[in-house]
């Protein structure tokens, strides 16, 4: 009895699977370590058996060298997917830290077991409201669909543009600080205001010390003005998961 190994369906499954693999380390909402290795590894398997009969005829070619160069490769392209799409997403912790600066909780930052780093209060406080979201609305369906896309555009064999990666990921930079504007934007106004109008009250009677009496005073506000403005993010955070899909596609050339 002999059983017959289709090779490069496996080559392709596999080279698939190390691009999916990169996609969801590095982008959101996957790249927490609240996802388990496991569960990160069987979802890349299952993103990449849908398209790899399809890649199989695009291997680069059978020799070691080759197979070597092709898995370095595909790990490049999806990391750089995953980081487009991760830096249309870091707008919304952006305006959560535009919050703490003009909120004066700039001191509150602590270490954040999710991603092993420093974080602000508010910063973290939306981004888990941006995460929650994009797994309630089904955006991470549209993300992965987007990516999916991108077996077709840059096959195993294929490259990736450097003048327009280039191009997406300034272009990327620049909408994430304009997303980041316009969600703390209003909310920053009223507390520079706040600051004016304690300036203003500490120049007229020195003697009621303004700025540390309305101290806890901002810091309610900037709580009252932060769960008020909880009701713009859905809006926001469906803008950028069309934004960061576009980015991908762009960048993959789809």
């Amino acid at each position: 009895m002999t059983v017959s190994v289709p090779v490069a369906g496996l080559l392709a499954l596999l080279l698939a699977s190390v691009r999916a693999a990169a996609f969801l380390v590095v982008s959101p909402p996957f790249d927490t370590q609240v996802m388990p290795g496991t569960v990160k590894a069987l979802l890349s398997v299952a993103l990449a058996l849908p398209v790899a009969p399809g890649l199989a005829g695009h291997l680069p070619g059978l020799s070691t060298g080759a197979l070597l160069a092709s898995l370095v490769e595909q790990v490049l392209v999806g990391a750089l997917l995953g980081f487009v799409t991760g830096l249309f997403f870091a707008a919304v912790q952006a305006a959560g830290d535009l919050l703490d600066v003009f909120g004066g909780l700039t001191v509150a930052f602590a270490f954040d077991p999710f991603s092993t780093s420093q974080s602000s209060v508010f910063g973290r406080f939306y981004h888990l409201i941006a995460v929650t979201l994009l797994f309630v609305t089904d955006g991470y369906q549209l993300m992965l669909r987007g990516f999916a896309r991108s077996y077709r555009a840059v096959p195993l064999d294929g490259a990736l543009s450097l003048g327009t990666v280039a191009h997406t990921l300034s272009t990327g930079l620049v909408s994430m600080f304009v997303a980041a504007l316009q969600i703390a934007g209003p909310l920053v106004a009223v507390l520079f205001c706040a600051d004016v109008a304690l300036g203003l009250l500490n120049r007229v009677s020195p003697a009621l010390n303004a700025f540390s009496l309305g101290f806890p005073a901002k810091i309610l506000l900037t709580f009252a003005l932060a769960g008020t403005a909880i009701a713009t993010l859905p809006p926001a955070v469906h803008g950028l998961v069309d934004q960061a899909v576009r980015a991908m596609l762009a960048v993959a050339g789809g």
